[in-house]
């Protein structure tokens, strides 16, 4: 690979991995990886406001990470981006697995 091709990609690679760089927004794509949730949902299930869980959400659509869904009034969100979903699933494994057996424990 070129060095042009090396920074270009590089730079890429900065900016999806910057998307995911926010413990908020790393809780909205682990809620969706069970599928797709309204923003009542996400508010609800994640404790966050709605202006900032709308920004934050604004961050993964503008990213390509999330889409949309509209029903009547109601807005759903699902995760689009099949980059994003092995490593979800990875950082899962590393650091929720073992929270979701001890939680199931007591």
């Amino acid at each position: 690979m070129s060095p042009e091709l090396l920074e270009e990609k590089a730079g890429e690679a900065e900016a999806f991995l910057r998307s995911l760089a926010s413990r908020h927004r790393l809780m909205i794509l682990c809620s969706l990886l069970g599928g797709e949730l309204s923003v009542t949902e996400l508010g609800e299930r994640l404790r966050l406001t709605q202006s900032n869980l709308s920004r934050h959400l604004a961050t993964l659509r503008d990213e390509g990470l999330v889409g949309t869904r509209r029903e009547k009034t109601t807005i759903f969100y699902r995760i689009t981006s099949e980059r994003v979903l092995p490593i979800l699933t990875e950082l899962y494994a590393l650091f929720c697995a073992g929270a979701d057996a001890e939680q199931g424990e007591s």
